[in-house]
């Protein structure tokens, strides 16, 4: 049987975590959809807008060995992802394993025999991260 693989992220700043969890989820699966966090999506929930726009991110995912499709993350439902992607696995960093959201998530997804594998979060980079540098490193310069 095929396996089928799904994970998401905003991909903002396109950094090593990423490719991480990119390469990872490929090992565990044979094709993998990678729903990537529209703008609007992104807003809404983290309440700011990534610095790299949705087309161009999309764009460095399609390019990624990894990543057989890509589709665009329109909410934070999984379970109504699965109802349009029909995947077995579905890939997240642990930093949400445990979470009120992810625990609702594991219920619903396993009731339709979807398997939720946790990889470890890469310690000391993310998007966050890197704008906050980006901004200290701009702010000093003015200094």
């Amino acid at each position: 049987m095929k396996i089928i693989g799904y994970t998401t992220g905003v991909f903002d700043m396109f950094h090593i975590g990423h490719l991480n969890i990119l390469k990872k989820a490929k090992e565990n699966c044979d094709y993998l959809i990678v729903g990537v966090s529209t703008d609007e999506n992104v807003l809404a929930y983290k309440h700011k807008k990534p610095i790299i726009p949705f087309a161009e991110r999309v764009a460095i995912l399609e390019s990624i060995k990894y990543v057989d499709k890509v589709v665009p993350q329109e909410n934070m439902d999984k379970f109504a992802a699965w109802q349009r992607l029909h995947f077995n696995k579905l890939f997240h960093g642990n930093d949400w394993k445990g979470s009120a959201m992810y625990d609702e998530v594991e219920e619903k997804l396993k009731s339709v025999g979807v398997e939720i594998v946790y990889f470890q979060y890469t310690q000391g980079t993310s998007s966050t991260l890197l704008g906050e540098k980006l901004q200290k490193d701009v702010t000093e310069q003015m200094d």
